[in-house]
Protein backbone atom coordinates (compact mmCIF):
# COMPACT_ATOMS: atom_id res chain seq x y z
CA UNK A 1 0.00 0.00 0.00
CA UNK A 2 1.67 3.48 -0.99
CA UNK A 3 0.64 5.89 1.50
CA UNK A 4 1.65 8.93 -0.20
CA UNK A 5 -1.52 7.93 -2.32
CA UNK A 6 -3.43 7.88 0.54
CA UNK A 7 -5.69 10.53 2.13
CA UNK A 8 -5.12 12.49 5.40
CA UNK A 9 -7.87 11.36 8.06
CA UNK A 10 -9.26 14.37 9.72
CA UNK A 11 -11.35 13.87 12.77
CA UNK A 12 -13.88 16.65 13.24
CA UNK A 13 -15.86 17.89 11.34
CA UNK A 14 -15.96 21.30 13.50
CA UNK A 15 -13.78 24.89 12.97
CA UNK A 16 -10.42 23.60 12.92
CA UNK A 17 -11.23 19.80 11.16
CA UNK A 18 -12.83 21.81 8.23
CA UNK A 19 -9.76 24.28 8.17
CA UNK A 20 -7.65 21.54 7.72
CA UNK A 21 -9.51 20.55 5.31
CA UNK A 22 -9.44 23.39 3.42
CA UNK A 23 -5.36 23.39 3.42
CA UNK A 24 -5.35 19.73 2.41
CA UNK A 25 -7.25 20.51 -0.91
CA UNK A 26 -4.98 23.63 -1.52
CA UNK A 27 -2.17 21.53 -1.27
CA UNK A 28 -3.36 19.11 -3.37
CA UNK A 29 -3.65 16.51 -0.62
CA UNK A 30 -6.87 14.29 -0.21
CA UNK A 31 -8.60 14.75 2.82
CA UNK A 32 -11.16 12.65 4.37
CA UNK A 33 -13.32 14.25 7.32
CA UNK A 34 -15.04 12.23 9.72
CA UNK A 35 -17.46 13.77 11.92
CA UNK A 36 -19.56 11.82 14.54
CA UNK A 37 -22.24 14.30 14.74
CA UNK A 38 -25.41 14.55 11.92
CA UNK A 39 -23.64 17.46 10.52
CA UNK A 40 -20.75 19.85 10.49
CA UNK A 41 -20.36 22.06 13.44
CA UNK A 42 -22.85 19.52 15.95
CA UNK A 43 -20.34 20.59 18.97
CA UNK A 44 -20.57 24.30 17.94
CA UNK A 45 -24.21 24.00 17.36
CA UNK A 46 -24.44 22.98 20.93
CA UNK A 47 -23.72 26.16 22.10
CA UNK A 48 -25.61 28.32 19.02
CA UNK A 49 -26.90 30.63 22.12
CA UNK A 50 -23.73 31.84 23.18
CA UNK A 51 -22.00 34.71 21.18
CA UNK A 52 -18.50 34.45 21.04
CA UNK A 53 -15.89 37.05 21.75
CA UNK A 54 -14.16 37.03 18.45
CA UNK A 55 -15.31 39.08 15.82
CA UNK A 56 -15.77 37.23 12.37
CA UNK A 57 -12.10 38.36 11.32
CA UNK A 58 -10.48 35.72 13.93
CA UNK A 59 -13.10 33.09 12.99
CA UNK A 60 -12.85 32.56 9.11
CA UNK A 61 -9.39 30.62 8.07
CA UNK A 62 -8.05 31.93 4.75
CA UNK A 63 -7.84 28.74 2.78
CA UNK A 64 -11.38 28.26 3.68
CA UNK A 65 -12.58 31.83 2.35
CA UNK A 66 -10.45 30.84 -1.17
CA UNK A 67 -12.52 27.60 -1.29
CA UNK A 68 -15.46 29.15 -0.67
CA UNK A 69 -14.88 31.85 -3.11
CA UNK A 70 -16.41 30.28 -6.13
CA UNK A 71 -19.45 29.42 -4.18
CA UNK A 72 -20.52 32.68 -3.81
CA UNK A 73 -19.95 32.90 -0.28
CA UNK A 74 -19.94 36.16 1.09
CA UNK A 75 -18.04 36.95 4.51
CA UNK A 76 -19.75 38.39 7.33
CA UNK A 77 -18.86 41.35 8.76
CA UNK A 78 -15.47 41.36 9.84
CA UNK A 79 -16.00 43.44 12.59
CA UNK A 80 -19.36 41.82 13.98
CA UNK A 81 -19.57 38.96 16.97
CA UNK A 82 -21.78 36.02 15.86
CA UNK A 83 -23.40 33.64 17.97
CA UNK A 84 -22.30 29.83 17.76
CA UNK A 85 -25.36 29.29 15.57
CA UNK A 86 -23.99 31.82 13.07
CA UNK A 87 -20.70 30.28 12.81
CA UNK A 88 -21.92 27.05 12.24
CA UNK A 89 -25.05 28.51 9.88
CA UNK A 90 -22.58 30.99 7.75
CA UNK A 91 -19.36 29.77 8.18
CA UNK A 92 -19.10 25.65 9.00
CA UNK A 93 -21.89 24.88 7.10
CA UNK A 94 -20.65 26.54 3.51
CA UNK A 95 -17.41 24.87 4.43
CA UNK A 96 -18.24 21.66 4.74
CA UNK A 97 -20.60 22.05 1.48
CA UNK A 98 -18.04 22.98 -0.73
CA UNK A 99 -15.55 20.19 0.44
CA UNK A 100 -18.90 17.46 -0.56
CA UNK A 101 -17.96 14.07 -0.02
CA UNK A 102 -14.79 14.80 1.68
CA UNK A 103 -17.09 15.43 4.46
CA UNK A 104 -18.41 12.23 6.31
CA UNK A 105 -21.17 12.98 8.85
CA UNK A 106 -22.45 9.76 11.19
CA UNK A 107 -18.87 8.65 11.30
CA UNK A 108 -17.57 8.06 14.98
CA UNK A 109 -13.54 7.36 15.24
CA UNK A 110 -13.23 4.15 17.70
CA UNK A 111 -9.40 3.32 17.25
CA UNK A 112 -6.33 4.35 15.11
CA UNK A 113 -3.31 2.68 14.98
CA UNK A 114 -0.37 1.61 12.39
CA UNK A 115 -1.61 -1.11 9.83
CA UNK A 116 -0.57 -4.42 11.87
CA UNK A 117 1.40 -3.15 14.56
CA UNK A 118 -0.28 -2.18 17.98
CA UNK A 119 1.48 0.22 19.97
CA UNK A 120 4.82 -2.06 21.61
CA UNK A 121 5.77 -3.51 18.02
CA UNK A 122 8.83 -1.31 16.37
CA UNK A 123 9.99 -3.48 13.24
CA UNK A 124 8.91 -0.95 9.97
CA UNK A 125 6.55 0.56 11.98
CA UNK A 126 6.46 4.34 10.31
CA UNK A 127 6.36 2.89 6.91
CA UNK A 128 3.15 1.63 7.42
CA UNK A 129 0.13 3.57 6.96
CA UNK A 130 -2.50 4.61 9.69
CA UNK A 131 -5.41 2.50 9.82
CA UNK A 132 -8.29 4.18 11.30
CA UNK A 133 -11.41 2.28 12.89
CA UNK A 134 -15.18 4.01 11.84
CA UNK A 135 -18.27 3.39 13.34
CA UNK A 136 -21.14 4.56 11.59
CA UNK A 137 -24.49 5.81 12.83
CA UNK A 138 -26.47 2.97 10.60
CA UNK A 139 -24.29 0.62 12.70
CA UNK A 140 -21.85 -0.28 9.63
CA UNK A 141 -18.02 -0.71 10.81
CA UNK A 142 -15.22 0.57 8.67
CA UNK A 143 -11.64 0.18 8.20
CA UNK A 144 -9.86 2.93 6.51
CA UNK A 145 -6.12 3.60 5.95
CA UNK A 146 -4.47 7.14 5.83
CA UNK A 147 -1.03 8.72 5.50
CA UNK A 148 -1.29 11.01 8.03
CA UNK A 149 -4.13 11.84 11.11
CA UNK A 150 -5.20 14.89 12.46
CA UNK A 151 -7.35 14.86 15.57
CA UNK A 152 -9.52 17.81 15.91
CA UNK A 153 -12.43 15.95 17.12
CA UNK A 154 -12.34 19.26 20.28
CA UNK A 155 -12.98 18.49 24.03
CA UNK A 156 -16.70 18.54 23.89
CA UNK A 157 -17.40 15.74 25.17
CA UNK A 158 -16.19 15.27 27.99
CA UNK A 159 -17.15 18.02 30.75
CA UNK A 160 -15.02 18.68 34.02
CA UNK A 161 -16.91 17.40 37.42
CA UNK A 162 -18.21 19.49 39.52
CA UNK A 163 -15.67 17.75 42.50
CA UNK A 164 -13.12 19.77 43.43
CA UNK A 165 -10.30 17.18 43.15
CA UNK A 166 -10.83 16.35 39.52
CA UNK A 167 -13.27 13.80 40.41
CA UNK A 168 -17.00 13.22 40.30
CA UNK A 169 -18.61 15.00 43.67
CA UNK A 170 -19.82 11.71 45.43
CA UNK A 171 -23.69 11.86 44.50
CA UNK A 172 -23.01 13.98 41.62
CA UNK A 173 -24.54 11.47 39.24
CA UNK A 174 -27.40 10.86 41.26
CA UNK A 175 -28.18 14.56 41.54
CA UNK A 176 -28.10 14.71 37.42
CA UNK A 177 -31.17 15.50 36.84
CA UNK A 178 -30.53 18.83 38.37
CA UNK A 179 -26.91 19.66 37.19
CA UNK A 180 -25.84 20.38 33.75
CA UNK A 181 -22.30 20.87 32.34
CA UNK A 182 -23.33 23.64 29.44
CA UNK A 183 -24.40 26.94 29.50
CA UNK A 184 -27.91 26.76 29.54
CA UNK A 185 -30.13 28.62 26.65
CA UNK A 186 -32.44 30.32 28.41
CA UNK A 187 -33.92 31.74 25.49
CA UNK A 188 -35.70 28.17 24.99
CA UNK A 189 -38.82 28.60 27.06
CA UNK A 190 -38.41 24.94 28.65
CA UNK A 191 -34.64 25.96 30.04
CA UNK A 192 -35.80 29.36 31.29
CA UNK A 193 -38.82 28.15 33.29
CA UNK A 194 -36.09 25.40 34.48
CA UNK A 195 -34.03 28.35 36.16
CA UNK A 196 -36.89 30.94 36.50
CA UNK A 197 -37.56 32.20 40.50
CA UNK A 198 -34.60 29.27 41.26
CA UNK A 199 -31.41 29.36 43.27
CA UNK A 200 -28.66 28.03 40.98
CA UNK A 201 -25.28 27.00 41.88
CA UNK A 202 -22.83 28.17 38.94
CA UNK A 203 -19.48 26.23 39.75
CA UNK A 204 -16.44 27.55 37.48
CA UNK A 205 -14.17 31.12 37.18
CA UNK A 206 -13.59 30.91 33.01
CA UNK A 207 -15.80 33.05 30.15
CA UNK A 208 -18.57 29.78 30.48
CA UNK A 209 -18.91 30.89 34.08
CA UNK A 210 -18.81 34.49 33.34
CA UNK A 211 -21.96 33.86 30.43
CA UNK A 212 -23.61 31.74 33.00
CA UNK A 213 -23.97 34.30 35.45
CA UNK A 214 -24.57 37.08 32.76
CA UNK A 215 -27.89 35.33 31.69
CA UNK A 216 -28.90 34.57 34.80
CA UNK A 217 -28.86 38.00 36.24
CA UNK A 218 -30.75 39.00 32.98
CA UNK A 219 -33.41 36.72 33.52
CA UNK A 220 -33.85 38.21 37.22
CA UNK A 221 -34.51 41.39 35.76
CA UNK A 222 -37.01 40.06 33.63
CA UNK A 223 -40.84 40.15 34.46
CA UNK A 224 -40.63 36.20 34.73
CA UNK A 225 -37.36 35.73 36.77
CA UNK A 226 -38.26 37.38 39.91
CA UNK A 227 -36.83 35.31 42.64
CA UNK A 228 -33.87 33.90 40.25
CA UNK A 229 -30.53 34.12 42.29
CA UNK A 230 -27.28 32.73 41.54
CA UNK A 231 -24.39 31.19 44.20
CA UNK A 232 -21.06 31.42 42.38
CA UNK A 233 -19.03 28.47 44.11
CA UNK A 234 -15.22 29.48 43.27
CA UNK A 235 -11.93 27.12 44.19
CA UNK A 236 -10.63 30.56 44.13
CA UNK A 237 -10.51 33.68 45.74
CA UNK A 238 -11.84 36.93 44.86
CA UNK A 239 -9.01 38.91 43.27
CA UNK A 240 -8.32 41.65 41.20
CA UNK A 241 -7.96 39.13 38.13
CA UNK A 242 -11.16 37.54 38.66
CA UNK A 243 -13.22 38.95 36.21
CA UNK A 244 -10.01 39.03 33.49
CA UNK A 245 -8.56 42.11 32.14
CA UNK A 246 -11.35 44.64 31.29
CA UNK A 247 -10.36 47.23 29.70
CA UNK A 248 -6.96 46.13 28.92
CA UNK A 249 -8.09 42.88 27.57
CA UNK A 250 -7.11 43.00 23.73
CA UNK A 251 -10.11 41.27 22.95
CA UNK A 252 -13.09 43.77 23.61
CA UNK A 253 -15.65 42.00 24.07
CA UNK A 254 -13.79 39.12 26.19
CA UNK A 255 -12.65 41.99 28.60
CA UNK A 256 -16.91 43.34 28.28
CA UNK A 257 -18.15 39.30 29.44
CA UNK A 258 -15.94 39.80 32.58
CA UNK A 259 -17.02 43.02 33.30
CA UNK A 260 -20.66 41.72 32.56
CA UNK A 261 -20.22 39.28 35.11
CA UNK A 262 -18.71 41.63 37.88
CA UNK A 263 -21.90 43.71 37.19
CA UNK A 264 -24.24 41.08 37.53
CA UNK A 265 -22.81 40.44 41.25
CA UNK A 266 -22.64 43.99 42.06
CA UNK A 267 -26.03 43.98 41.52
CA UNK A 268 -26.82 41.59 43.96
CA UNK A 269 -28.24 38.73 41.60
CA UNK A 270 -25.52 36.56 43.15
CA UNK A 271 -23.65 35.49 46.20
CA UNK A 272 -19.91 34.49 45.90
CA UNK A 273 -18.45 31.23 47.58
CA UNK A 274 -14.38 31.60 47.81
CA UNK A 275 -11.94 28.96 48.29
CA UNK A 276 -15.05 25.58 47.99
CA UNK A 277 -13.72 22.46 46.44
CA UNK A 278 -17.05 20.12 46.20
CA UNK A 279 -16.55 17.10 47.35
CA UNK A 280 -20.39 15.79 48.20
CA UNK A 281 -23.49 16.81 46.70
CA UNK A 282 -26.76 15.24 48.08
CA UNK A 283 -30.52 15.77 48.22
CA UNK A 284 -32.21 17.13 51.24
CA UNK A 285 -35.70 16.07 52.39
CA UNK A 286 -37.34 18.92 49.68
CA UNK A 287 -34.86 17.14 46.63
CA UNK A 288 -33.18 20.13 46.38
CA UNK A 289 -29.59 19.89 46.69
CA UNK A 290 -26.71 20.52 49.28
CA UNK A 291 -23.13 21.01 48.45
CA UNK A 292 -20.22 20.29 50.89
CA UNK A 293 -17.05 21.41 50.86
CA UNK A 294 -13.83 19.01 51.54
CA UNK A 295 -13.07 21.64 54.69
CA UNK A 296 -16.58 20.69 55.83
CA UNK A 297 -18.41 23.79 54.76
CA UNK A 298 -22.18 23.22 53.80
CA UNK A 299 -23.98 25.29 51.37
CA UNK A 300 -27.62 26.32 51.36
CA UNK A 301 -29.77 24.42 49.63
CA UNK A 302 -30.05 25.01 45.71
CA UNK A 303 -32.69 23.90 42.97
CA UNK A 304 -30.04 23.74 40.03
CA UNK A 305 -26.37 22.89 39.79
CA UNK A 306 -24.57 24.81 36.66
CA UNK A 307 -20.96 23.35 36.84
CA UNK A 308 -18.84 24.85 33.95
CA UNK A 309 -14.81 23.45 35.50
CA UNK A 310 -13.81 22.82 31.44
CA UNK A 311 -13.46 20.00 29.70
CA UNK A 312 -10.83 17.06 28.65
CA UNK A 313 -9.47 15.53 25.68
CA UNK A 314 -10.82 12.08 24.75
CA UNK A 315 -7.53 9.96 24.20
CA UNK A 316 -9.65 6.82 24.34
CA UNK A 317 -9.33 5.71 20.62
CA UNK A 318 -5.46 6.85 20.25
CA UNK A 319 -4.84 4.17 22.66
CA UNK A 320 -2.53 2.35 20.47
CA UNK A 321 -1.08 5.34 19.29
CA UNK A 322 2.87 6.62 20.81
CA UNK A 323 1.66 10.05 21.68
CA UNK A 324 4.05 12.86 23.54
CA UNK A 325 1.85 14.39 26.25
CA UNK A 326 2.42 16.38 29.13
CA UNK A 327 1.62 14.62 32.48
CA UNK A 328 -0.45 17.76 33.61
CA UNK A 329 -2.17 19.28 30.97
CA UNK A 330 -2.75 15.85 28.43
CA UNK A 331 -1.10 18.27 25.81
CA UNK A 332 1.86 18.13 23.43
CA UNK A 333 5.01 18.44 25.56
CA UNK A 334 6.28 20.91 23.97
CA UNK A 335 3.40 22.79 23.30
CA UNK A 336 2.15 22.52 27.44
CA UNK A 337 4.73 24.76 28.64
CA UNK A 338 3.52 27.49 26.43
CA UNK A 339 0.03 27.32 27.71
CA UNK A 340 0.48 26.06 31.26
CA UNK A 341 -1.81 27.75 33.41
CA UNK A 342 0.30 27.16 36.47
CA UNK A 343 2.93 29.38 34.69
CA UNK A 344 1.58 31.44 31.82
CA UNK A 345 2.03 34.60 32.25
CA UNK A 346 -0.85 37.81 30.85
CA UNK A 347 -2.58 35.40 28.48
CA UNK A 348 0.13 35.38 26.01
CA UNK A 349 0.53 32.44 24.22
CA UNK A 350 3.55 32.38 21.90
CA UNK A 351 2.95 31.51 17.99
CA UNK A 352 3.06 27.63 17.52
CA UNK A 353 2.83 25.03 14.97
CA UNK A 354 3.92 21.26 13.91
CA UNK A 355 7.49 20.89 15.71
CA UNK A 356 5.33 22.11 18.91
CA UNK A 357 2.53 19.91 18.10
CA UNK A 358 4.51 16.58 17.03
CA UNK A 359 4.57 13.08 18.87
CA UNK A 360 7.06 10.26 18.82
CA UNK A 361 4.64 8.47 16.19
CA UNK A 362 5.05 10.39 13.24
CA UNK A 363 2.45 11.91 11.05
CA UNK A 364 -0.21 12.37 13.70
CA UNK A 365 -1.13 15.38 15.40
CA UNK A 366 -3.45 16.88 17.71
CA UNK A 367 -5.09 20.24 16.52
CA UNK A 368 -7.71 23.29 17.89
CA UNK A 369 -9.01 22.47 21.38
CA UNK A 370 -7.72 19.05 21.71
CA UNK A 371 -4.36 20.02 21.32
CA UNK A 372 -4.70 21.97 24.49
CA UNK A 373 -5.47 19.31 26.68
CA UNK A 374 -7.05 20.40 29.59
CA UNK A 375 -5.73 24.25 29.35
CA UNK A 376 -7.74 27.05 28.57
CA UNK A 377 -8.50 30.49 26.56
CA UNK A 378 -8.21 28.37 23.17
CA UNK A 379 -9.14 31.18 20.48
CA UNK A 380 -9.80 30.23 16.59
CA UNK A 381 -7.20 31.83 15.14
CA UNK A 382 -4.53 29.79 17.14
CA UNK A 383 -6.15 26.67 15.52
CA UNK A 384 -6.01 28.18 11.77
CA UNK A 385 -2.50 28.80 12.32
CA UNK A 386 -2.01 25.14 13.61
CA UNK A 387 -3.57 23.52 10.66
CA UNK A 388 -1.82 26.03 8.06
CA UNK A 389 1.54 24.75 9.79
CA UNK A 390 0.66 20.89 10.18
CA UNK A 391 -0.31 20.76 6.59
CA UNK A 392 2.69 22.06 5.24
CA UNK A 393 4.41 19.53 7.30
CA UNK A 394 2.65 17.16 6.07
CA UNK A 395 3.21 18.16 2.25
CA UNK A 396 6.57 18.11 2.82
CA UNK A 397 6.79 22.33 3.11
CA UNK A 398 8.95 22.63 6.18
CA UNK A 399 9.74 25.95 5.35
CA UNK A 400 6.41 26.94 5.20
CA UNK A 401 5.57 24.82 8.26
CA UNK A 402 8.29 26.78 10.11
CA UNK A 403 7.01 30.08 9.28
CA UNK A 404 4.54 30.41 12.21
CA UNK A 405 3.82 33.99 11.94
CA UNK A 406 0.62 34.96 14.57
CA UNK A 407 0.26 37.47 17.22
CA UNK A 408 -2.45 36.77 20.18
CA UNK A 409 -3.96 39.00 21.87
CA UNK A 410 -3.31 39.17 25.52
CA UNK A 411 -5.85 39.15 28.20
CA UNK A 412 -4.81 41.71 30.14
CA UNK A 413 -4.34 39.41 33.43
CA UNK A 414 -1.17 38.28 34.38
CA UNK A 415 -0.58 35.04 36.05
CA UNK A 416 -2.38 31.37 35.76
CA UNK A 417 -5.26 30.11 36.79
CA UNK A 418 -3.56 27.01 38.38
CA UNK A 419 -1.94 29.59 40.05
CA UNK A 420 -5.01 31.57 41.30
CA UNK A 421 -6.30 28.24 42.50
CA UNK A 422 -2.38 27.77 45.27
CA UNK A 423 -3.30 27.94 48.98
CA UNK A 424 -2.73 31.95 50.14
CA UNK A 425 0.32 31.43 51.41
CA UNK A 426 1.93 29.59 47.93
CA UNK A 427 1.42 32.81 45.98
CA UNK A 428 3.67 35.45 45.81
CA UNK A 429 2.52 39.54 46.25
CA UNK A 430 0.33 40.94 44.46
CA UNK A 431 -2.82 41.94 43.22
CA UNK A 432 -3.26 38.10 41.78
CA UNK A 433 -3.30 36.95 45.34
CA UNK A 434 -6.40 35.32 46.76
CA UNK A 435 -8.21 35.63 50.09
CA UNK A 436 -8.62 33.21 52.60
CA UNK A 437 -11.70 31.06 51.57
CA UNK A 438 -14.70 32.58 52.83
CA UNK A 439 -18.41 33.62 51.66
CA UNK A 440 -19.09 37.20 49.79
CA UNK A 441 -22.28 38.66 49.44
CA UNK A 442 -21.48 40.90 46.49
CA UNK A 443 -24.68 43.56 46.99
CA UNK A 444 -23.38 47.14 45.55
CA UNK A 445 -19.80 46.45 45.80
CA UNK A 446 -17.67 43.66 44.39
CA UNK A 447 -13.94 43.19 46.07
CA UNK A 448 -12.91 43.17 42.86
CA UNK A 449 -11.01 46.07 40.78
CA UNK A 450 -10.95 46.47 37.19
CA UNK A 451 -7.39 45.16 35.92
CA UNK A 452 -5.16 48.14 35.40
CA UNK A 453 -3.70 48.47 31.60
CA UNK A 454 -0.47 46.38 32.19
CA UNK A 455 -2.18 43.81 33.87
CA UNK A 456 -2.10 42.91 37.63
CA UNK A 457 0.81 41.16 39.78
CA UNK A 458 3.08 44.50 38.85
CA UNK A 459 3.52 44.00 35.50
Amino acid sequence: MEKQNLPVVVIGAGPAGLAAAAHLVERGIQPLVLEAGTTAGSAVRQWSHVRLFSTWSELTDPAAEKLLAPTGWVKPDPASYPSGGDWADLYLKPLADALGDRVRTGARVTGVSRTGRDRIVDVDREAQPFVVHVAHADGREERLFARAVIDASGTWTIPGPAGGSGLPALGEHAAADKITYRVPDLKDPAVRARYAGKRTAVIGSGASAFTALVHLADLARADDGTGTHAVWILRRGISGSTFGGGSADQLPARGALGLAAKAAVDDGYADAVTGFRTEVIERDGDGRLVMTAEDGRRLEPVDEVIVLTGFRPDLSFLSEIRLGLDERLQAPIALAPLIDPNQHSCGTVYPHGHRELAHPEQGIYLVGMKSYGRAPTFLAMTGHEQVRSVVAAIAGDIESADRVELTLPETGVCGGAGLFDAPEGDQSGGGCCAPAPQLIQLGTKAPAEEAPAGGCCGS
